[in-house]
């Protein structure tokens, strides 16, 4: 029986209970899109990260040869706190082990 990947995102310690989840600027709804696990964001599925550059893949691209064309999802939070609205991007995706 093959499990399906599935993907972890801390949340930082000032985000308060009340939030919303992004992913490439679309809302995503608790209960289908993820699931809260304490100070966790558990995805059902892999969110892609393009990962690290080597050193000639960094200079094709300066030298306009070629480009980045890898997957890569942005996960972003948006909260209020104190009466003002936060913003959290750039949450690292992990993948998740029961």
């Amino acid at each position: 029986m093959e499990v399906a990947e599935r993907t972890r995102v801390d949340l930082p310690s000032h985000v308060p209970d009340r939030f919303e989840v992004f992913v490439n600027g679309v809302r995503q709804d608790r209960g289908v899109d993820y699931e809260v696990l304490g100070r966790s964001l558990v995805f059902p599925r892999p969110v892609a990260q393009e990962g690290n550059l080597g050193f000639v893949r960094w200079l094709s691209m300066w030298l306009g040869i070629a480009g980045s064309y890898r997957p890569h999802e942005n996960v972003d939070v948006v909260y209020e706190s104190g009466g003002k609205r936060g913003v959290v991007t750039g949450l690292k995706p992990e993948p998740f082990e029961d």
